[in-house]
């Protein structure tokens, strides 16, 4: 699937719910999921600089594609973590590099989070695109 299907993917999840409450729940739910990165990877060399919370993200190539590993000490920020990670988990890395993340605020969830949440979202999406970069200059 492409990350564009599962951009409109979630986009078409997140119109289902009539509220924000609805939304942050979901959220929290899809945090649940979430790939669990392993405590191997639990360091600081793998914590997403700019988040509030503790963020940590772990990238592997299989084949042609980047595989990615998360979690978070706080529930939201997991449930934001994970879906990111849904959209850019096993896709090339040229795809992740020149995907456009418009879909967050399409579901409004920019708007909906505090300035530090806000600037950790957008922490999380470049660390994964800097992940993505790095294996692309290595498939070259």
């Amino acid at each position: 699937m492409s990350i564009q299907d599962i951009q409109e993917e979630i986009i078409d999840e997140f119109s289902m719910f009539d509220d924000w409450e609805e939304r942050y729940q979901y959220m929290i739910d899809l945090g649940k999921d979430l790939p669990l990165i392993a405590e191997q990877y639990k360091t600081d060399a793998n914590i997403i600089k700019g988040c509030q919370s503790k963020v940590w993200v772990h990238a592997e190539m299989n084949d042609d594609t980047i595989a990615f590993t998360a979690d978070s000490d706080a529930i939201i920020t997991k449930g934001i973590i994970a879906i990111l990670i849904r959209v850019f988990s096993n896709q090339h890395p040229a795809a992740i590099i020149e995907a456009d993340t418009n879909f967050i605020d399409q579901i409004g969830l920019k708007e909906h989070l505090s300035p530090t949440r806000a600037n950790g979202l957008v922490s999380m999406v470049k660390q994964l695109k800097m992940y993505a970069i790095a294996y692309q200059t290595q498939l070259k």
